[in-house]
């Protein structure tokens, strides 16, 4: 089997992200104006790869993430499989002190091992794994693909790197990642390893934008 580099990479800020409103794969959000600009940092940097394949969630965040690479005539194929937990009766909410306690006490059970614990209604991160599987095996199988850009979200994609680099899924929050991060995987027909990890060097010309505007 070939070798291929995965771009993994999280979607674009929204407003739910910016107004720290729970998000999950009910809620159908669709970019910011900051998450366009940064779509489109990410975009100037990476777009003469030859990327053979754009995968991305099934949601709007994520294709409008990489748009400009579909545009520009790259096959695209979205997946459910990729789209975000379900963070079920707590959607749609905003987080406060007293949830993100909740979120605490959630986090520490994960990092537990009790990666079947689900929020009501809603997913664990042992659902999410299994959903990811089929797509992690049409992606890895598919050896004429040898750049893929993949585009999804964060707690999906901290299960997703559990399951490429073989970590347990107690592991994940190992795995830190920013809006439009990007994780650079090698796989080399048997394993996956790291090359960039939550890199957000194509952003840097914005901080500096925003920082300008403040001052």
């Amino acid at each position: 089997m070939t070798s291929k580099k995965i771009y993994l990479i999280r979607h674009g800020q929204t407003e739910f992200n910016l107004s720290g409103i729970v998000q999950g794969s009910g809620i159908d959000s669709s970019l910011n104006n900051l998450g366009l600009e940064q779509a489109r940092s990410f975009y100037e940097c990476y777009h003469n790869i030859a990327f053979d394949k754009v995968y991305t969630s099934a949601l709007k965040r994520s294709i409008q993430s990489v748009s400009s690479f579909i545009d520009k005539g790259i096959v695209h194929e979205s997946h459910a499989g990729l789209n975000e937990i379900n963070w079920g009766s707590k959607e749609g909410t905003k987080i406060t002190p007293e949830e993100d306690d909740y979120y605490r006490w959630l986090l520490k059970e994960w990092q537990n091992n009790k990666i079947s614990l689900r929020i009501e209604g809603g997913e664990s991160p042992m659902d999410v794994a299994e959903r990811q599987k089929s797509v992690i095996k049409t992606i890895l199988e598919r050896e004429e693909e040898q750049n893929v850009l993949v585009c999804m979200h964060g707690r999906a994609i901290r299960v997703l790197l559990c399951q490429l680099l073989n970590y347990p899924l107690s592991a994940m929050d190992l795995f830190e990642h920013h809006n439009l991060c990007l994780y650079l995987l090698n796989f080399t027909g048997s394993m996956c390893s790291i090359e960039l990890f939550n890199n957000t060097d194509h952003l840097k010309h914005l901080e500096v934008n925003t920082q300008r505007k403040a001052s």
